[in-house]
């Protein structure tokens, strides 16, 4: 018996398969650097690094392809002198891209964990005046 996925289940695998693997690479590379304290705390960063790949990775790849259109070009051409399909050459640049996306997401996460955390005993406009605070303070160092 064999399982055919065919097109929309190819295209679901294709979907899914660049962030889930982008924000594993992320999140090993970030085991790297500080190794999690508890099975709790390495399924969060794995998650996180996921659902940072997902969602921002895209937005990063859009912004690279509109700054920088000739390196999906590039990335084709290799592949094509390699004899492989061309359009492969947008995964060589856009999986790298995912992984790029997805490695802030555990320290973005703890800050603001440890920010909400520090205000636990505020209302959400007290906390809605700190944030503004904040933004106006980096803004004006800047």
């Amino acid at each position: 018996m064999t399982i055919e996925l065919g097109a929309a289940g190819s295209a679901l695998l294709t979907i899914f398969a660049a962030p889930l693997l982008a924000g594993a690479l992320a999140c090993a590379l970030t085991f790297l650097f500080m190794w999690p304290r508890t099975r709790r705390e390495g399924w969060v960063r794995f998650t996180c690094a996921i659902a940072m790949a997902a969602i921002a990775g895209p937005f990063l790849l859009a912004a690279v392809h509109s700054w920088w259109p000739t390196l999906f070009v590039s990335a084709g051409s290799v592949m094509a002198l390699c004899g492989i399909d061309a359009s492969l050459g947008v995964a060589i640049v856009g999986v790298p891209m995912l992984v790029v996306a997805a490695l802030p997401a555990w320290w973005l996460l703890g800050g603001v964990v440890r920010w909400l955390d520090r205000r636990r005993d505020q209302d959400i406009a007290e906390i809605a005046r700190a944030a503004a605070q904040a933004v106006k303070d980096v803004r004006n160092s800047l």
